[in-house]
C-alpha cells in the first residue's frame, strides 16, 4: 500500500510558494471580471439612468464584501500558503481543500440564477457587481504577496552573496 501512494505521489502537481499566490490571485481575478461581465451585458438592457443606479448600488455591495469578506478570505488564505513547509506544494494548495465544496455550490448557484432566476438580470447584476468586485479588489492581495515574497527573495539571494 506504501509503494501506491509514494507512486501516486510522483503525479503530484508540484509548485513553489509563488505560483500558489500567482495562481490564487489569477483565478480570483479572472472570476471577478467573468461575473462583473455577466452584470454588464445585462445593465445593457435598461436605460442609462437605472443601469448607473444599479452599478452604483453594487458597487457599494462591491465594497462591503471586499472589506468585510473576500479581503480577510485572501489573507488567511495568504497566511496559510506562508506556513505550508516544503519547496514543491501541490499546485491545488493555492485554495483549502475545504472550500472546493464551496466553490462548486457557488458555481452551481451562478449557473441556476443565470438560467433560471425570477429575479430580473438587471437587479441580478447588483449581486454580481458586488461578488465579482470582491474578488477582483481582492486578488490584489495575492499579487501583492507574489511581489513581496519575489523582492525579499531575490534581496536574500543579494545578501547571500554578499556575505
Amino acid at each position: 500500500m506504501g509503494s501506491k501512494l509514494k507512486s501516486l505521489h510522483r503525479y503530484k502537481p508540484g509548485v513553489g510558494k509563488g505560483w500558489l499566490y500567482f495562481l490564487a490571485g489569477l483565478v480570483w481575478l479572472g472570476v471577478g471580471i467573468m461575473l462583473i461581465g455577466f452584470a454588464l451585458r445585462w445593465l445593457r438592457l435598461v436605460f442609462m439612468p437605472t443601469s448607473m443606479l444599479l452599478t452604483l448600488i453594487g458597487i457599494a455591495l462591491a465594497t462591503g464584501i471586499y472589506f468585510f469578506g473576500f479581503s480577510k478570505l485572501a489573507k488567511k488564505n495568504i497566511r496559510r500558503i506562508y506556513a505550508i513547509v516544503g519547496e514543491q506544494i501541490c499546485l491545488f494548495a493555492f485554495q483549502e481543500w475545504k472550500s472546493y465544496p464551496l466553490v462548486l455550490f457557488m458555481i452551481a448557484l451562478g449557473i441556476y440564477l443565470r438560467l433560471y432566476s425570477p429575479i430580473s438580470k438587471p437587479l441580478l447584476a447588483i449581486l454580481y457587481i458586488g461578488i465579482g468586485g470582491g474578488l477582483s479588489s481582492s486578488s490584489l492581495h495575492y499579487f501583492k504577496q507574489l511581489l513581496e515574497s519575489q523582492f525579499s527573495y531575490h534581496s536574500n539571494q543579494k545578501h547571500e552573496e554578499i556575505s
